[in-house]
């Protein structure tokens, strides 16, 4: 397929740059990007398309994926304090989940939410944490709208980057190494998850990038890092093709006013690029 028919504009803009390796990019709805820095220190930042960028947290226990929660906190998996968290628009951070049955969790890596309150995280690290480890595999959890932490995909071999269809009936899930492929699964009302079924494969490649970060777009297209660029995938799993970006591309997410930019975290830098269709919103209700 001819990319172009996807883009708004072949362009791709340069946002902020000067990293070691970005993360997490989530579009605020009072017209601002934040996103993590993941290399040393461990931040977030905050940038408006066009202005400096600007230290929005220091010392953040490397948190990687961000999203927002239906009151507009900021949603951050924070790899070294082993927890969810939430900032409030005063600054006050919290835990929402930091155990599940008593267990501490290993590494929480990405987060996405469901406009019913739901929010699933991958949380990674399993032995990683030698005498420490508490949760023997990695997989992929679930905070409902009253708190509770359940344990929806057990065992799961590297999960990362996560997504929901646009009509929330379908989630995504990225399993990076070693075997590079995408999940999908069932979403029931409760927002469990059911019938594991294999989406796609990655294909052995000797360009940089790995399947890391993803998001979809209201026609249902999944976007998602991978071996020399973004790629771009129908709902059903067919390669659509893949737009070159000048570094390795990581985690991406949706932003702008009418949610067509698409701001890609691509290790020393953040881009943009607009596309046609617009993506889902953060959090999905908004």
């Amino acid at each position: 397929m001819d990319m172009s028919s996807l883009l708004e504009s072949p362009s791709i803009t340069t946002v902020a740059t000067g990293f070691k390796f970005t993360e997490g990019p989530v579009w605020h709805p009072d017209g601002y990007l934040l996103f993590t820095e993941i290399g040393d220190p461990w931040q977030i930042w905050r940038v408006i398309p066009g202005q400096p960028k600007e230290l929005y947290r220091d010392n953040t226990n490397r948190a990687t994926g961000l999203t927002l929660d239906l009151n507009g906190d900021l949603i951050a998996c924070e790899q070294m304090s082993r927890s969810v968290t939430k900032m409030d628009p005063s600054g006050t951070i919290s835990s929402i989940a930091t155990h599940y049955e008593g267990q501490r969790l290993n590494r929480p890596n990405d987060v996405v939410g469901r406009s019913d309150g739901n929010l699933y995280f991958s949380n990674r690290g399993a032995g990683s944490w030698e005498d420490e480890t508490d949760i023997e595999e990695n997989g992929v959890y679930r905070i409902s709208p009253g708190g509770e932490v359940h344990q929806e995909i057990y065992p799961f071999e590297d999960p990362n980057g996560l997504a929901i269809s646009p009509d929330e009936k379908i989630y995504y899930q990225i399993n990076t190494r070693p075997s590079a492929h995408i999940d999908a699964f069932d979403i029931a009302d409760d927002g469990s998850l059911s019938n594991m079924r294999r989406l796609f494969t990655f294909p052995k490649s000797d360009k940089p990038g790995f399947p890391d970060g993803m998001k979809i777009d209201i026609e249902g297209r999944i976007y998602v890092s991978g071996p020399g660029g973004l790629w771009v995938l129908t709902a059903n799993g067919d390669k659509l093709g893949v737009i070159e970006f000048p570094e390795q591309v990581i985690n991406m997410g949706w932003g702008e006013t009418d949610n067509q930019t698409l701001f890609v975290a691509a290790m020393t830098s953040i881009y943009s690029i607009r596309l046609r269709t617009p993506g889902t919103s953060i959090p999905l209700s908004l």
